[in-house]
């Protein structure tokens, strides 16, 4: 059975907490800031951890070595 991939664009957007959650970026940083509620801009500063049902997408698709 060959090696198993891990999608470079996933690699680059994901990463696993020491409990096996997925972390990742907020949306809606790149530009138009002045249109965004301040509370959306402080809240999108930080990673967030992806839902379960999504976590497990994720993990069994994109990051199969993770």
């Amino acid at each position: 059975m060959p090696k198993l991939k891990t999608k470079s664009g996933a690699k680059k957007r994901f990463s696993l907490t020491a409990t096996g959650k997925v972390k990742f970026g907020v949306a809606g940083k790149r530009h138009g800031m002045s249109k965004r509620p301040n509370r959306m801009l402080r809240q999108a500063r930080r990673t967030t951890v992806a839902s379960s049902p999504d976590a497990i997408i994720i993990k069994k698709n994109f990051l199969p070595n993770g």
